[in-house]
């Protein structure tokens, strides 16, 4: 298990390949697609993004309400699919890892290669778990959005799996490839 701080190096992504279990410390930003979208309209304007991107993490969270006396609610990964309209753009500027659940689109593949970025999965059904990884939440920007705003989060050891690397590596097909049932073979 691997030690990493976010905002995340260039020689830490060089070095991490699709399988790589890593426990992640420092600082990660929430966002979701609703977020996505006005972070890539203030691009398209021409404005600031409401926080410096570069060697950022986002996770794509789903949070639940936070109890009293804690940090956070819950805090599951989301569908990370929802973002793909918006990744490369985000990447091309600097972001650098992101953290969600589920396959990314050719695209995003694609430009997590070129710009030197990784792509993480966090355990699904673990979200009271994680929610233990997070020390400090605050919001950043689109307070307005509820669930969906921007946040910002402190977080020690916060468990995830490389599943895109910036090799090219893929965990989910290497994955399906290993257990792939050859023709002819018996079952």
């Amino acid at each position: 298990m691997q030690k990493i701080i976010s905002p995340i190096s260039d020689d830490v992504i060089e070095n991490l390949r699709a399988g790589d279990q890593v426990l992640i410390s420092g600082v990660i930003y929430v966002g979701r697609d609703s977020a996505h979208k006005r972070l890539i309209e203030t691009l398209d304007r021409g404005g600031e993004l409401p926080f410096d991107i570069r060697g950022q993490t986002i996770y794509y969270m789903g949070p639940s309400p936070t109890k009293p006396g804690h940090v956070i609610g819950s805090a599951g990964p989301t569908t990370s699919g929802r973002m793909d309209a918006y990744t490369p753009r985000l990447l091309s500027i600097g972001l650098k890892a992101m953290i969600g659940k589920g396959l990314r689109s050719d695209a995003v593949k694609e430009a997590i290669k070129e710009y030197k970025a990784v792509y993480f999965a966090a355990v699904g059904g673990a979200a009271a778990l994680i929610a233990k990884s997070i020390t400090k939440s605050d919001i950043v920007a689109y307070e307005e959005l509820g669930p969906e705003a921007i946040l910002r989060l402190e977080v020690k050891d916060f468990p995830a799996v490389v599943i895109n690397d910036m090799h090219g590596g893929d965990l989910y097909q290497e994955g399906k490839a290993k257990y792939k049932i050859q023709p002819g073979a018996a079952s």
